[in-house]
């Protein structure tokens, strides 16, 4: 059965009823000299979305932002399906169309973009990261911008929120907060610059962030010798108080409580970093 225009949003997306359901498609040039009622060309259409709750939304930024914003923002979505072998949420659509638009016209009006979970974000997601570099040359050859490495992380954020199994946005900002927050602890307490770039920064980062979604899922934790226990505690005093202080941040500010073996295995990573300074 031919799909019909029932709306035209812009140049590169319709709004089509099929059986009684609005449906968003989109292509290059699919509504280029067409009108309501004209039948969409097949060959044209790339994609074709049912948003449910937020058609409507969908729909106003596929009406008012720049085309080019629209179409980088796509490009960036398949790619990172591609790269992650996997379909993500559809409201990435709207998301990270929505943010990139904003970012880019802020870039443009002189705007600095900061993020300062960016260290994390390398470190924790880095798959996501790769393809925000790749976003960001897409970027720059469409539209000679040059989008800075902290724009790039909140990309790869989007991005990660995104996957089917993953926390919400919000969720994952916490997260990487808390473990930023984690970091300047050490740093503080021990006096100490942590070599960001150290395979054992990546370690500790990486330990954390499995820790933490252990808790949130409710999943169990290795267990841990009390003699083993003990001899960590003592062997590595100023590390472990400093992994029980930032144990007590988390559960101050967060409601989030690490078992006490967990201490142990973060005094261990500690105790790595100290010992390379």
């Amino acid at each position: 059965m031919a799909l019909r225009i029932h709306k035209i949003l812009n140049n590169n997306a319709v709004v089509v009823l099929d059986e009684g359901q609005e449906k968003i498609v989109m292509g290059p040039g699919i509504a280029f000299q067409k009108r309501k009622n004209d039948i969409v060309p097949r060959a044209k259409i790339e994609k074709i979305f049912v948003m449910e709750d937020e058609n409507e939304k969908f729909q106003e930024l596929l009406r008012t932002l720049p085309e080019e914003h629209i179409q980088i923002a796509e490009e960036i979505i398949s790619y990172a399906e591609g790269e992650l072998q996997a379909p993500l949420n559809n409201h990435i659509h709207i998301a990270l169309t929505d943010h990139l638009s904003f970012a880019i016209e802020r870039i443009q009006q002189g705007y600095q973009i900061q993020n300062k979970l960016l260290n994390e974000i390398k470190v924790l997601y880095k798959k996501e990261y790769q393809i925000g570099l790749w976003a960001k040359q897409l970027i720059r050859e469409r539209l000679g911008i040059e989008i800075p490495d902290d724009e790039v992380g909140h990309i790869a954020l989007h991005i990660h929120t995104a996957k089917m199994d993953a926390a919400s946005m919000n969720k994952t900002l916490q997260q990487t907060s808390l473990i930023r927050e984690m970091i300047e602890i050490i740093e503080k307490e021990l006096n100490m610059n942590i070599d960001e770039e150290s395979f054992s920064y990546q370690r500790l980062l990486t330990h954390l962030r499995f820790a933490l979604n252990r808790i949130e899922n409710g999943e169990p934790f290795h267990a841990m010798d009390e003699d083993m226990f003990r001899l960590i505690q003592t062997k590595y005093e100023k590390e472990f108080a400093c992994a029980l202080k930032m144990s007590q941040y988390a559960k101050d500010e967060y409601g989030i409580d690490f078992p006490d073996a967990e201490l142990a295995y973060i005094t261990l990573h500690i105790q790595r970093l100290t010992s390379k300074v």
